[in-house]
């Protein structure tokens, strides 16, 4: 099967014979996937004016009757799931059953953000007054520019389209050039049921997404990706006083300061881990455990890792794929290998890999030191360091001494212990007592250098996705 896809505006496709970049199999690198036409930025003008015309027809619908077309196009996501999710196999690597899982937990977000268009959102004020009455009320922001990357191709995308339109938005979005061709086919399902112009598809690389962000017709830019992608992404929109909501990286730590079944925790912390390959803004990186402890934690941990089978995501025995890229799997690599020479021991991830694509083994190293690159950058990969510690000062000083602040867990008994955690632990999401995985109603958020403005997901997106107005009424 091989996608050709190109920009997607006002409802059709704009292709070209050729192709300026194509898409590989990850398992089978040898493999072209599809063939995509990026979008010229002479055409984004036209684009934009197609969001503006159709987000004025679309902010008019009642909030209700938005929320009814948007369950429609949903459920027609859903019945073609299947399809999607090879797609995703195909050109990301993940297992069909975690791209299965992706598209379903997406759904079930996004359900549950298109509800929140049909609930009271704004807020009846006293007046200082007499003969006053005085509310708030919150408008659509207008057209939504979105970047999402290539690890989850279908759940990142819907968790920015999915309030954008239940607010009255349009969306211009440009998926990854490495996994686009699920997002394509979710704008071709959105054709029968929005708008044409309200969900628009570009395509290219930097030059195209800077041209995008940088457009002065944006109102607001929301991205997921990196730490220096969105610092530059910020800069852009603030030329244009755009509003913007950044996803950015993570560097996740789990603390183990004990545990009544410490294999029900490494099961915890190996499923945290290897979700995805690894390549997941919210996997845990880190594991802080207290010395006493490390020793019987490192063999449970490494003998799970050890029994995971690697390979093609196609294959129902394979529990973890490839990685998504030939250059992200040469940054793992030279990420692992960097930290091996800082004195990292390698306790899991001996042993033959698959050959022909871009292929590891779950790899744990243990006598990690904080101050190791490998406990301080983001791997993005199925890489955990174990680092021991002896006070739980020490255990937050640690979990705390990163750049990052997006997600982390606890595993304790102690009430003391877990009081500390909730109230130290500089992150935007904290779990007590399992892996960092999330629900699909509660806010997406991070700190530091892992996000800015407002958190996505459930109450929390609609002061990114909405403007609010004070109105005065008198009688």
């Amino acid at each position: 099967m091989t996608y050709h896809f190109g920009t997607f505006t006002a409802g059709s496709w704009k292709r070209r014979s050729g192709g300026d970049f194509v898409t590989v199999n990850p398992a089978q690198p040898d493999e072209v996937v599809g063939i995509y036409d990026a979008t010229d930025a002479a055409e984004l003008d036209a684009i934009f004016a197609n969001a503006r015309r159709a987000q004025a027809e679309w902010g008019s619908v009642p909030g209700i009757q938005r929320q009814s077309v948007l369950e429609a196009w949903l459920d027609a996501v859903e019945a073609r799931c299947d399809e999607i999710a090879l797609a995703i196999t195909l050109e990301m690597g993940k297992t069909l059953a975690d791209a299965r899982g992706e598209i379903l937990y997406a759904l079930k977000e996004a359900r549950f953000t298109i509800g929140e268009a049909s609930r009271a959102i704004g807020e009846v004020m006293p007046s200082a007054r007499p003969g006053v009455r005085n509310m708030t009320l919150r408008r659509p922001r207008g057209v939504v520019v979105a970047a999402t990357p290539w690890n989850y191709p279908v759940l990142t995308p819907l968790r920015k389209l999915a309030p954008a339109f239940a607010h009255g938005n349009a969306v211009i979005l440009k998926p990854s050039e490495i996994a686009p061709a699920s997002a394509c086919l979710m704008a071709e399902i959105a054709d029968a049921h929005l708008p044409r112009g309200l969900f628009q598809i570009v395509l290219g690389g930097p030059a195209v997404g800077a041209a995008l962000v940088y457009h002065p017709r944006a109102d607001a830019v929301t991205f997921t990706g990196s730490v220096e992608t969105g610092r530059r992404i910020y800069v852009a929109a603030a030329a244009n006083l755009a509003e913007v909501q950044l996803e950015l990286g993570g560097k996740n730590g789990i603390v183990v300061h004990d545990a009544d079944d410490l294999d029900a925790c490494a099961d915890e912390i190996v499923a945290g881990t290897l979700e995805n390959g690894g390549q997941r803004c919210t996997s845990i990186s880190r594991v802080i455990v207290r010395r006493a402890i490390a020793a019987d934690l490192e063999r449970a941990i490494a003998a799970r890792m050890e029994a995971i089978v690697v390979g093609d995501g196609r294959d129902p025995a394979v529990g973890m794929g490839p990685m998504a890229s030939a250059a992200h799997f040469d940054r793992v690599t030279s990420m692992m290998v960097r930290g091996a020479g800082e004195g990292a021991r390698l306790a899991a991830g001996h042993g033959p890999r698959p050959t022909g694509g871009f292929f590891l083994r779950p790899t744990l190293y243990a006598d990690v030191r904080p101050d190791m690159s490998l406990a301080q950058q983001e791997v993005f990969g199925p890489v955990l360091s174990l680092i021991p510690y002896d006070t739980v000062d020490e255990a937050l000083a640690i979990l705390n001494g990163v750049e990052f602040g997006l997600a982390a867990a606890l595993f304790s008994n102690r009430l003391d212990v877990v009081q500390r955690f909730i109230a130290e632990a500089q992150a935007g999401m904290l779990h007590v007592n399992h892996q960092t995985g999330v629900d699909p109603n509660m806010p997406f958020v991070g700190i530091k250098n892992s996000g800015v403005g407002a958190a996505s997901i459930g109450r929390s997106s609609i002061h990114f996705y909405t403007t609010e107005h004070s109105v005065y009424i008198k009688s």
